[in-house]
């Protein structure tokens, strides 16, 4: 799900290379160090970048992302993207792509026709080439809606699965998790039921606690250059899921400054936020990518 999107409301080099022959930089070093001294296990943080775009997934690889989240519409939060999308996502870039199954904006109490274009999404995704997916689903008393989770994730192996952040309005942290330990999902995505990761460093550091080896907890919220540091430092989360993005105006040379779309006051319809490259790689260098 976008990292700071409507949920709860993804140095210079040094001397010397990674053991996969890549550069590393002063930020790396002291990510892992600090990684080190509170583990005593030197760790490497895997970075999910949240991308809309075919674009936005090549330069999220550019960037260093070990995977994508791919969505369409980040405005609502990220729903399910087109077929074109994905099959042209899985074919440009390298590393997994992970498809978002979410029918629509809004809460994730769906009905049952919404489920079966859920189930039909999942199929699509696998046989596009996705290598995961992502999806989240409540009962109205704010649980994990368990069976038709169960449904999802079995239809959807042998891909990876994770739960969204839908996990983070659920009515209680403890229960949703052990929720996702017995259906068996691969992850969960949630920025510890807060506005953002970093106001939820406690309960995520809980979640890493209470889920072992059993379930990833993959944190996400607001995650910056300025915060990431301390988010993984103070939870022990050893994947994080950032946006990454800059703001792009667009080429267009004329436009009609009396008409907008979807809602958006002018000149909203003449930028966009896209994957940044360089921003992604300060990501993962800073989380100990």
């Amino acid at each position: 799900m976008v990292e700071g999107g409507f949920l709860v409301g993804f140095c210079g080099v040094i001397g010397g290379a990674s053991a996969a022959g890549s550069p590393t930089t002063s930020l790396e070093v002291s990510v892992t160090a600090a990684a080190y001294e509170r583990t005593g296990t030197i760790v490497r943080v895997r970075v999910e970048a949240c991308v809309d775009s075919v674009e936005s997934a090549l330069a999220a690889e550019a960037g260093g992302a070990d995977r994508v989240e791919l969505c369409d519409d980040l405005v609502e939060g990220g729903t399910t993207p087109s077929a074109g999308m994905i099959e042209l996502c899985v074919e440009r870039i390298s590393i997994p792509v992970f498809v978002i199954i979410r029918p629509r904006g809004g809460d994730f109490l769906y009905s049952d026709l919404e489920f079966e274009v859920m189930r039909r999404d999942v199929t699509r995704a696998a046989e596009l080439g996705a290598s995961g997916v992502v999806l989240g689903l409540l009962r109205p008393d704010g649980t994990v809606d368990v069976e038709r989770t169960r449904v999802l994730v079995e239809e959807a192996r042998p891909l990876a699965v994770t739960f969204h952040r839908a996990f983070d309005v659920t009515r209680d942290a403890d229960e949703a998790l052990d929720a996702l330990l017995e259906i068996g999902v691969d992850r969960v995505l949630s920025s510890g039921r807060a506005a953002t990761a970093d106001a939820g460093i406690e309960i995520l550091r809980r979640m890493v606690e209470r889920a072992g080896d059993r379930l990833v907890v993959l944190a996400g919220g607001g995650i910056r250059e300025h915060n990431v540091q301390s988010i993984v430092t103070g939870t022990g989360v050893r994947e994080v899921h950032v946006r990454g993005t800059s703001v792009r105006r667009s080429a267009m040379t004329y436009r009609n400054p009396a008409v907008t779309f979807g809602g958006r006051p002018a000149p909203a319809d003449d930028l966009r936020e896209a994957t940044d490259e360089a921003l992604i790689a300060r990501l993962r260098m800073l989380a100990g990518g």
